[in-house]
């Protein structure tokens, strides 16, 4: 119990000065990427300023995940462009209040436990979709107002700039860790860009920034069914992909740092830190992997380092808008690229040779729904259905019968393997019925009865054998089975002391 005290609650030992230190290092490096996210769904900066303050501030004290952070990120912006530039912004924000009620549904109801169904084939072609929209959707900034692909001088400029950035981003890390290497290329950049009087496209050419207390406000939209019909789709879809996103980061920093989150506390608070977004004029949010790593990295463990990086934003839009207008859309397009390439999965790549077929299947499927359709829910999803039906596939294949016959006659069958809704075809396939002898033995210490299909075969197989006349002894089947098995009172002999004590799938208890 004291160790479930110190982990969660606010009364653990934390290090002030490295968690304040390090939140202030997270705020700075959550300016760019809030804003760039912002633009890459299609609204203003400000939203996503906002939604990374309000998301951050109330995860980091509720959330089930100390140390992590939350903001705006570009898996809800992809999810959200197209409803930003169909419905405009109330229909954004209302969808972000739906999806956070869908989250702390989802938290309630404790389902963040099934997040140990998604295998990893399925993650890596989330993130490695997610990479490739992130990376294409930058494409737009090498284009003038009128969708002309940008030529001569103008190109060239960006380009530089774009380069200039991206290098910086990978190479300070090298040389130190300091301070934030994004926001140290958004720095040099903006220097030389002032200095040299570069005309470039700035962020204060998009759009302004400037702004106060995020402001309350009610989303105005028609109270109707076809306005709910609109908004839930994509809230459905936001509410899934935050959940995934965050307690995937979530289970990658319990990894880290050797201890354990609570998921479904996280989705509770990733649900209310949404609605509150969506009342206070943000675009949504979840978990930020790249951020949190940064926070862990810097040493910190509580929940006062994301406190005070959310406070920290606060006060840069606040006090700080007419630096950040300043900033070259091209710093902001190499930072862009370069989440794109860090969010990669480099690592699916060198072992193609050494996955099997169907996880290489897997992994390309879901890359594939993610690009094509824009539409991270739903990828997973498929990558998890078709990821248990090529393990139940798989598992149908390995399901064996031992055969032999005793010194007195008894034929004995040793099943190897899961029976369950997959095998039984090949379960029923093992048996010579007509030619066996007057008693068998069917022995299912090497095997599990899995599932209701199982338990109807064993029934089907004893009934085959009863009209001819023919006695069948069934070994090694738990409890569970036995009471389930409609014929067992008159043809199974069992051995009480050998068989398992496991429980059915579909058993209540």
């Amino acid at each position: 119990m004291k160790q479930y005290f110190k982990l969660f609650d606010l009364t653990q030992k934390v290090d002030y000065k490295t968690e304040v230190l390090s939140g202030v290092t997270v705020a700075l490096a959550l300016i760019p990427e809030a804003v760039a996210f912002a633009f890459m769904a299609g609204l203003s900066p400000l939203t996503g300023l906002y939604a990374a303050f309000v998301m951050g501030l109330v995860t980091a004290i509720f959330g089930g995940r100390p140390g992590m952070i939350s903001g705006a990120t570009g898996a809800i912006a992809v999810v959200i462009v197209a409803l930003s530039q169909k419905f405009g912004i109330e229909y954004v924000l209302a969808a972000v209040i739906l999806s956070g009620l869908i989250q702390v549904l989802a938290g309630f109801l404790k389902l963040g436990k099934f997040m140990r169904l998604v295998p990893h084939p399925v993650i890596f072609g989330f993130v490695n979709g997610l990479a490739f929209i992130i990376f294409s959707s930058q494409f737009k900034q090498f284009q003038d107002d009128a969708g002309n692909w940008l030529t001569g001088e103008p190109l060239y400029i960006l380009l530089a700039l774009v380069l200039g950035t991206m290098i910086i981003v990978w190479g300070l890390p090298k040389i130190t860790k300091a301070v934030p290497s994004s926001l140290v290329a958004i720095l040099v950049i903006f220097g030389i860009v002032v200095y040299f009087g570069i005309d470039t496209r700035t962020v204060g050419d998009v759009a302004s920034i400037k702004g106060g207390f995020p402001p309350f406000h009610i989303p105005n939209i028609p109270l109707k069914w076809e306005t709910l019909m609109i908004i839930l789709p994509y809230s459905a879809i936001m509410a899934a992909v935050g959940l995934i996103e965050s307690l995937l980061t979530l289970n990658i920093i319990d990894e880290i740092t050797e201890t354990r989150g609570r998921g479904n506390k996280e989705a509770v608070a990733q649900g209310t830190a949404n609605i509150l977004s969506g009342l206070f004029s943000g675009m949504g949010g979840c978990a930020m992997l790249g951020q949190s790593l940064i926070n862990i990295s810097n040493g910190a463990r509580a929940r006062l380092s994301g406190i005070v990086a959310a406070v920290m934003l606060l006060v840069f839009i606040m006090f700080g808008s007419s630096l950040i207008e300043l900033v070259p859309m091209a710093a902001l397009t190499g930072l862009m690229i370069m989440v794109a390439i860090g969010t990669f999965e480099w690592a699916s790549l060198k072992t193609l040779n050494k996955m099997p077929k169907s996880d290489i299947l897997v992994m390309v499927l879901v890359t594939l729904v993610t690009i094509i359709l824009h539409n991270l829910a739903l990828a997973v999803i498929v990558g998890v259905i078709i990821a248990a039906l090529v393990f139940a596939w798989d598992n149908a294949k390995r399901i064996r019968a031992r055969k032999s016959i005793d010194a007195e006659g008894v034929k004995h069958y040793e099943i190897y393997g899961p029976l369950f809704f997959g095998s039984v075809a090949a379960f029923n396939d093992k048996f010579d019925i007509m030619n066996d002898p007057e008693e068998i033995i069917i022995d299912f210490q090497e095997s599990r009865v899995v599932d209701m299909s199982a338990i109807e075969a064993l029934n089907k197989i004893t009934e085959r054998y009863m009209k001819v006349g023919k006695k069948v002894h069934l070994k090694h089947l738990s409890p569970d089975c036995r009471k389930l098995l409609q014929n067992a009172d008159k043809i199974i002999d069992v051995n009480v002391i050998e068989d398992p004590n496991y429980k059915l799938v579909v058993d209540k208890v």
